[in-house]
């Protein structure tokens, strides 16, 4: 046997210019190359009750809406599955994109063997729910994660779910919720008691006005008064998608976005972990919202876009800061890397383990446009010579760009931006930035 080991490199180390100085990225050799594997995971599953109710109640979730019609509704019910770095991921959202869930088995939550890093995406069909069900606390129960299929084998019954094509609003969707939960910090931390009497405050119907979570003591209160260090929750109503799974929880945390712009409640199992996200209101879709927007600004070399899309399978989970640290990596550089893969849903984010973990979903540089149509609209407003400064000073910038026919003025000052077209009247930037903005900004440089 020869002691020697052969290295094959796909991508030669590379020099990047830039106004901030010449940045050296060095290739990475990884034995672990994408292939075809027909099977990612086979294994038995610890804990499968638990396992089987947040699996239902992720079901639940992705057949349910908050704002669509019933028509609509029968478009969208996919979940999403990630095998990779000893952790199987289920992911989902709402109909309506304004709700997201995942279910995560941690390594002690399966017995089993990865053959290899993957993602599918199955339509959880009356069977399998079935299926589902039927798991008690003492059964055994054989899950097989594959590239074309899901199966469960229970009881000498195996039920197979097959590969369906992924809808765009969900990719659009995980484009944005990573991007909230990377900037969500833990508020709360409530005993099994505590989420009990918290739930059962919930007020019934349909709620239309933002409701504030803050402790009184020891118990957890509900108001729809403002309160000071009090958590804002829109369309609280779809709390209660979550109520069959908070007697079998051992805590939850809260988890709160910096500009209020989503919730997170994170429930522990023990092996398995529910993440369970809202977007600020009830009418509002992750799918919608272009918070990666701005960090797509910046113009990244395909090549590197392609080399960070070959670590992140290789690795499956990094920290980008300290990825960033440890490669050289310019922090703005890293940053755009994250937002190019964020931006064609391939990046997802534990607010745990404060780091993201890779779908390998299929990889096509020129989704990024098709799918933020406010970043391609605003480079056709630089193709076409729409955009025009006005005044530039280092603390402002003014400019005009021609619109639907009539003139819009955006200004920019430090990191404030002011727009004078229907889209900022209506958010106030709460949404993203509209194309005119972008457009500036992107001039600019």
């Amino acid at each position: 046997m020869s002691n020697h080991i052969t290295y094959h490199y796909p991508n030669p180390s590379s020099l990047v210019s830039k106004k901030s100085g010449d940045e050296f990225l060095l290739a990475q050799y990884n034995e672990v190359i994408p292939n075809t594997a027909p099977c990612f995971f086979w294994g038995r599953l610890t804990n499968p009750f638990i396992t089987a109710r947040c699996l239902i109640t992720l079901s639940h979730i992705v057949q349910s809406s908050f704002n669509l019609s019933p028509f609509q509704w029968a478009q969208l019910k996919d979940p999403i599955v990630t095998a990779g770095n000893d952790k199987i991921r289920f992911e989902g959202f709402s109909h309506c994109a304004g709700v997201y869930a995942r279910v995560d088995v941690l390594p002690d939550g399966h017995d089993g063997e990865f053959l290899e890093n993957g993602t599918t995406n199955v339509d959880f069909n009356t069977p399998m729910i079935g299926a589902l069900g039927r798991v008690g606390k003492q059964s055994q129960v054989t899950l097989s994660v594959g590239q074309k299929e899901v199966s469960l084998s229970h009881a000498g019954q195996k039920v197979v779910e097959r590969k369906v094509p992924l809808p765009t609003k969900w990719i659009k969707g995980l484009s944005t919720v990573q991007l909230y939960l990377a900037d969500s910090e833990p508020q709360l931390k409530l005993s099994k008691i505590q989420a009990l009497q918290l739930f059962r405050a919930i007020p019934k119907g349909k709620t239309k006005n933002d409701y504030f979570l803050f402790m009184r003591g020891n118990q957890p209160i509900l108001s729809p008064t403002r309160q000071q260090q009090a958590i804002c929750i829109g369309g609280i109503h779809r709390l209660r998608l979550l109520e069959p799974l908070i007697p079998h929880i051992d805590y939850a945390t809260v988890y709160a976005h910096t500009d209020n712009q989503a919730t997170t409640w994170q429930l522990y199992f023990g092996p398995v972990r529910f993440t369970f996200s809202l977007s600020r209101d009830a009418w509002r879709g992750f799918s919608g919202e272009g918070a990666g927007l701005e960090a797509l600004i910046a113009d990244v070399p395909e090549a590197l876009v392609q080399r960070f899309d070959n670590f992140s399978y290789a690795n499956q989970e990094f920290n980008p800061t300290l990825l960033a640290v440890e490669q050289g990596i310019d922090f703005g550089t890293m940053g755009n890397l994250s937002a190019r893969l964020s931006a064609m849903g391939m990046l997802g984010y534990d607010v745990d383990e404060n780091h993201f973990f890779y779908r390998r979903l299929p990889f096509k540089l020129n989704r990024i446009m098709g799918l933020n149509p406010r970043m391609k609209n605003a480079e056709k407003l630089l193709a076409e010579g729409k955009v025009e400064i006005v005044d530039r000073k280092p603390e402002r910038i003014e400019a005009k760009v021609l619109g639907s026919g009539i003139y819009h003025t955006v200004v920019l000052e430090a990191e404030r931006h002011r727009c004078t077209c229907t889209w900022y009247a209506k958010n106030q930037g709460e949404r993203g930035l509209c194309k005119h903005v972008l457009a500036v900004k992107k001039l600019i440089g």
